[in-house]
């Protein structure tokens, strides 16, 4: 009887163990589950940025291609627009330029002497200047003026006499011109230079 009652105990030990065991099984099947869900979050937690890092960059690269097709466009608007203002430009200058070549025809057509040549062909000078003054060209002075080196180019010197002043413009070799106070071309010019007491010509004007 003690023997069976022993067996039984056994018995009875044995399935405790089991439930033991069981039980332990669930817990780590439990956080197996859990850590599966975690891993699951993160990795779609993961993807979604991707898909939203990937939309962001479509959408950079829509903006950039738009960007750039809007300036390429501009530019070639802008190109356009400036070579059809140069063509009106020239053609306007051109235009005020048909009565001056009309005037040189009828000048070198009609039998005149010399004096009357000289009053048409001066009056085609007058015609041009005029033209010229209204875009805003304006001759540079010279006539008894000193040297300057912002308007005038020196090619020549002469000795300039005692009550000369030096530096002082002796010729004009070619008018100088300005168009709206900026240099177009320099005037080219003779000058005076005094000569020092051994007969040396003294240093050239400043920035020559």
């Amino acid at each position: 009887m003690n023997h069976k009652k022993e067996d039984a105990g056994k018995g009875n030990s044995g399935n405790s163990n089991t439930g033991d065991l069981s039980g332990q099984d669930k817990v780590k099947s439990k956080e197996a589950d859990e850590e599966n869900k975690v891993h699951a979050h993160a990795a779609s937690a993961h993807a979604e940025r991707i898909k939203e890092q990937e939309a962001k960059i479509a959408d950079l690269t829509a903006t950039l291609q738009r960007l750039q097709a809007d300036t390429d466009n501009y530019r070639k608007q802008m190109e356009k627009q400036n070579s059809e203002m140069r063509r009106y430009a020239i053609a306007g200058i051109i235009q005020r330029l048909l009565p001056v070549l009309d005037s040189f025809e009828l000048a070198l057509e009609t039998k005149q002497d010399g004096d009357q040549f000289r009053k048409g062909v001066e009056m085609i000078y007058g015609q041009m200047y005029d033209m010229l003054e209204k875009e805003g060209v304006k001759r540079i002075e010279t006539n008894k003026q000193r040297f300057d080196p912002y308007y005038h180019e020196v090619l020549l010197t002469e000795p300039a006499e005692s009550d000369e002043e030096d530096g002082e413009v002796s010729q004009e070799l070619q008018k100088g011109y300005l168009l709206d106070g900026r240099v177009l071309r320099y005037a080219k010019v003779k000058i005076r230079k005094k000569e020092d007491k051994h007969g040396r010509k003294e240093n050239k004007p400043e920035h020559q």
